[in-house]
């Protein structure tokens, strides 16, 4: 223990209170903080997703946010047909976000900079304008999913608190399996490809191929995270998939700190409390936001994880 940096303390923390946090909410009866902290957790596993192409790729997105709209549709749609099962419902998000990567990466992958965000933003608006257009759906006004998810009796996502730590649990499982990605040669290749992909072409990888299955995967536990937020808000709409969720995104890995594992997910729960606490205070509070982003990157490159990692001056 004496080992750890404060980034470690601060990771360890972090854990150990949303792990318990159900349990001060049984104490106290706050149930409004397992609301906030589900919410926290199911953005938290978006933006370390989005972390997958944005830090150790650079591919800058923002259409990532139509990965959220896929999965929450996936559970939509099929309990409007009264299909509950909740293993359908996660196949269909997660097959159905990886295949909509892999044909819009096969065509973003090929551009760079400026053109690539602008194409991801595109086919994200296309998703958007195609649900929005779906009257029998709810078109604009939304969907309402009368009934969650079933897994069987063991796993009742009706009961606030086994959703929640599903949703936890699957936290833990990405999390993991990020790191395993990002320290594997799978990973290795798609961080060399970052920093100078003509050297990494050279030595006889085929780059593209690479970063389009990242793309795949990063797309793909997004939409399983969509499908979680569709349990939790038990409403979807076109809204979901908006260019604008696409820059909330960025701007909670940003703010933990790209390139970093834990990182996103600081973002995502700094994010969500100044969004609380700003929204009951100011008018403007989307301005507090665009300003407080301005001063991480000049004056905290690098994130929240940066900073935690610093070391002491002595």
């Amino acid at each position: 223990m004496k080992s750890l940096t404060l980034r470690g303390w601060v990771t360890l923390v972090v854990l150990v209170a949303l792990a318990l946090l159900p349990v001060f909410v049984s104490m106290t009866g706050r149930e409004f903080f397992l609301v906030l902290a589900t919410r926290l957790v199911i953005l938290a596993i978006a933006a370390v997703s989005l972390n997958l192409i944005l830090g150790y790729g650079r591919m800058i997105s923002f259409g990532h946010a139509a990965y959220l709209g896929i999965g929450a549709y996936a559970v939509g749609i099929p309990v409007y047909y009264e299909i509950y099962n909740g293993f359908i419902h996660i196949g269909i998000a997660v097959v159905v976000s990886a295949a909509f990567a892999f044909l819009t990466g096969l065509v973003c992958l090929r551009t760079r900079g400026v053109n690539f965000i602008m194409i991801t933003m595109a086919f994200s608006m296309m998703v958007f304008f195609a649900f929005v257009s779906i009257e029998e759906y709810g078109g604009d006004d939304g969907l309402v999913i009368e009934v969650r998810s079933e897994f069987g009796q063991w796993v009742n996502l009706e009961n606030d608190t086994v959703l929640y730590y599903v949703c936890f649990v699957s936290l833990l499982g990405i999390l993991y399996l990020i790191r395993r990605i990002v320290h594997s040669r799978f990973g290795m290749v798609i961080q060399g490809a970052r920093g100078n992909e003509a050297r990494m072409q050279s030595l006889g990888f085929d780059t593209f191929r690479y970063r389009l299955v990242c793309y795949v995967i990063a797309g793909a536990l997004c939409g399983y995270a969509g499908a979680l937020l569709g349990n939790f808000t038990s409403f979807i709409s076109p809204e979901m998939m908006d260019w604008t969720r696409s820059g909330e995104l960025i701007f909670m890995v940003v703010l933990g700190g790209t390139s970093s594992l834990f990182g996103p997910v600081l973002g995502a729960g700094l994010f969500i409390l100044l969004e609380e606490i700003l929204s009951g205070f100011w008018l403007y509070w989307q301005l507090i936001f665009g300003i407080f982003l301005i001063l991480v990157v000049l004056f905290a490159k690098g994130g929240i994880d940066s900073w935690l990692g610093r070391r002491p001056e002595r």
